[in-house]
């Protein structure tokens, strides 16, 4: 059986089907990052970023093809992690998704036109 699917849909059973966060959104961490041995000028295990760190998402991919990373842009210290979805929430009060505000337009401008 086929099933749709979105250009950044997670099969991960932990990520929402479609992205939590949207490109240029304001996100805060929930916990720290720690060098797993991917950052070369620290540690292992060395804390890189603190919880409560905020940054805005700039891409996003899948690791595995099952898991949403977002890549966080965090201004203030000059760095860029890639960040789960689960480690993250939403720290833009004023944030508006692009692709739903056109949505809403595209109905409510349909429902109109089926009035006239």
């Amino acid at each position: 059986m086929a099933t749709a699917s979105h250009k950044y849909s997670s099969p991960s059973a932990k990520d929402e089907i479609l992205p939590k966060f949207g490109f240029g959104q304001k996100v805060r961490l929930l916990k720290e990052i720690r060098n797993d041995g991917t950052f070369p000028f620290a540690k292992v295990g060395d804390i890189l970023m603190r919880a409560g760190s905020e940054g805005y998402v700039r891409d996003m991919g899948d690791f595995l093809q099952v898991i949403r990373v977002y890549e966080v842009e965090f201004i203030e210290e000059g760095r860029v992690y890639g960040c789960r979805e689960e480690e993250l929430e939403d720290a833009d009060d004023d944030y508006a998704d692009d692709v739903e505000e056109e949505l809403r337009w595209i109905r409510e401008h349909r429902a109109a036109k089926a009035q006239s």
